[in-house]
């Protein structure tokens, strides 16, 4: 069963920055999609970031492209989300998910790290 366990979560001002690690429990993330999602309180979980492990696809949601850079490290099978020139709209609880390449949905998620971001 594959776990994820995300950190690095926390209170930045406007403009910082801030690196969420996502670890993953198996020996190996090949065959699997990688994302990083957030959610705000009684809104819906909204889609950040994805990559494809062992490939250089990438994919980010319109409201980061150009600040956040999702990347991994195949050694540690961790999943990185760089999150960079942060807004208070930022503010949120990141998510890391997986699915199996080719499935719709991401079936593993992790509990989820609060990023605050103040004025």
């Amino acid at each position: 069963q594959l776990q994820l366990v995300e950190s690095g979560g926390g209170l930045v001002q406007a403009g910082g920055s801030l690196r969420l690690s996502c670890a993953a429990s198996v020996r190996t993330l090949n065959g699997y999609n990688m994302g990083w999602f957030r959610q705000v309180p009684g809104k819906e979980r909204k889609f950040v970031a994805a990559l494809y492990w062992g490939s250089s696809y990438r994919t980010y949601a319109d409201s980061v492209k150009g600040r956040f850079t999702i990347s991994r490290d195949e050694a540690q099978n961790t999943v990185y989300l760089q999150m960079n020139s942060l807004k208070p709209d930022d503010t949120a609880v990141y998510y890391c998910a997986a699915r199996i390449t080719g499935a719709t949905d991401y079936r593993y998620w992790g509990q989820g790290t609060q990023v605050t971001v103040s004025s």
